[in-house]
């Protein structure tokens, strides 16, 4: 595999553990919002190959526990699995983002994962809106980590315009009966679209009212605002 970055350090992208951050390149959507939009439409050299990144990670050792492989979108690269089974064996807890467009290649990554962190964007209905052609395969793989073969989250970005109240209960209805479910504030500023450089954000009470609709359909909500 190959990687746009590393982030030697993070508190907040595990759970409860140090974790270090690998960024792959690419994804098989192009929301209007997203932040690292430069690895995901036009991804530029230099990267940094597997045996480097290894090499970083095993220098961190006295430092993390563990990594979080994200994106882009980690499950547009077929090797994923391989390569998270390095991960393992070298005894890091190991964390996976997603968009949940694989099923196939997330499955076959399940065996390596301590932890899946699975975006949900919005209601099925306007996954077009991010460039998506069909919804039936994030369909199956919020089934898979609902039956429980490994710790996950489900999470949102609560962008005005993608997220509204009416999405939520649709949301809710998609992923209902699910353990763990994150909301997540947007912060304006370097998007793929310019409409989304400036755009306002919800503000907390709003987000705190979506929560609580959320709770009708999940065991746990969790605010990150």
């Amino acid at each position: 595999m190959k990687f746009s970055g590393v982030q030697k350090t993070s508190l907040i992208d595990f759970p409860d553990k140090v974790a270090a951050v690998l960024f792959t390149p690419g994804c098989n959507l192009r929301c209007p919002y997203c932040y690292n939009w430069r690895i995901v439409v036009n991804p530029k050299p230099p990267f940094l190959n597997e045996e480097t990144a290894l090499q970083i990670l095993d220098g961190r050792r006295k430092y993390i526990d563990a990594v979080v492989v994200t994106g882009g979108e980690p499950t547009i690269h077929k090797e994923l699995p391989r390569f998270l089974k390095k991960l393992k064996d070298r005894g890091f807890a190991v964390k996976l983002d997603t968009n949940g467009l694989n099923p196939t290649i997330l499955e076959e990554s399940l065996p390596y994962v301590d932890y899946v962190a699975l975006d949900l964007k919005t209601a099925l209905e306007k996954y077009h809106i991010l460039g998506a052609k069909e919804t039936a395969a994030l369909l199956k793989t919020i089934e898979i980590l609902k039956s429980g073969k490994v710790e996950y989250e489900f999470r949102t970005t609560i962008v005005p315009k993608i997220v509204e109240e009416a999405d939520i209960i649709r949301m809710g209805e998609t992923i209902k009966g699910a353990e763990n479910y994150a909301l997540q504030q947007f912060v304006p500023g370097d998007t793929l679209s310019e409409e989304y450089k400036n755009l306002k954000p919800y503000p907390p009470d709003v987000i705190a009212g979506f929560a609580e609709t959320l709770r009708k359909y999940v065991e746990k909500v969790t605010l990150r605002i």
